[in-house]
């Protein structure tokens, strides 16, 4: 990808703080697991931050079809295992985006790597990526067997306090969670979501005794945000 593509437009002001916060940002602001030296699949989710007229900031988010092996049914951010062409995370990130969603590269600038993230239950090594959608465009599933619905998800509503609960998988572990547009938001996504928002300073106090349980369907617990308990036992 050229300089050109990735330089897009300056994010907007409401970004600063936490474009600012990101550059002291570690490990432990968003996960209680130490991320392993060596070892792990290397791969990179698109964090998109976008703005739209009506519903002012917002996130990109998809949902996995639930018919997958891994994560069925689970909002995600855009993303994947990195491939041996890509250049550094930012170009997994964005190849992704765009054979999940049809995300043209184009559009995005990309504005910081966020620490490396251990999920030890898959062994991946996932580094977020985020940007600023400077020329926002439909998108949609590209492969409906793997991507089921597609949305961006307004910031107002992911730090309303009627919509933010916590979870609790059959295994132990809990950690945060959104309830929005119909869509559980949970796992790895919803704890780098609740990280974010603490550090650009928009998240707004919410009852943390709101637990709910999510359905024994197998499906492997992500490691979340350090603010919330990890039952590391049921990890190994």
């Amino acid at each position: 990808m050229s300089k050109r593509e990735r330089a897009g437009a300056q994010p907007p002001e409401w970004m600063g703080p936490l474009l600012d916060r990101l550059g002291t940002a570690r490990t432990e602001d968003f996960t209680q697991l130490r991320t392993p030296d060596r070892g792990g699949r290397e791969s990179a989710v698109l964090v998109l931050l976008g703005e739209d007229v009506a519903t002012g900031p917002d996130v990109l988010v998809l949902q996995r079809a639930a018919t997958l092996r891994n994560h069925a049914g689970q909002p995600a951010f855009p993303g994947g295992a990195a491939d041996p062409e890509d250049a550094d995370a930012a170009a997994t990130a964005l190849r992704e985006a765009n054979e999940e969603v049809g995300l043209d590269p184009v559009s995005v600038t990309v504005l910081a790597q966020l620490p490396r993230l251990w999920i030890p239950v898959s062994d991946f090594v996932v580094t977020p990526v985020l940007a600023w959608w400077h020329a926002p465009h439909p998108v949609h599933s590209r492969e409906p067997a793997e991507v089921a619905h597609v949305a961006r998800l307004p910031i107002a509503e992911l730090v309303d306090p009627d919509n933010r609960v916590r979870v609790r998988h059959p295994s132990g572990w809990v950690g945060p969670a959104f309830s929005v547009r119909g869509m559980l938001v949970w796992g790895f996504t919803a704890g780098v979501l609740a990280a974010l928002l603490e550090m650009g300073g928009w998240s707004r106090p919410w009852s943390r005794r709101r637990v709910i349980d999510l359905p024994p369907t197998g499906a492997s617990p992500a490691p979340s945000a350090g603010t919330d308990d990890v039952d590391e036992s049921a990890l190994r």
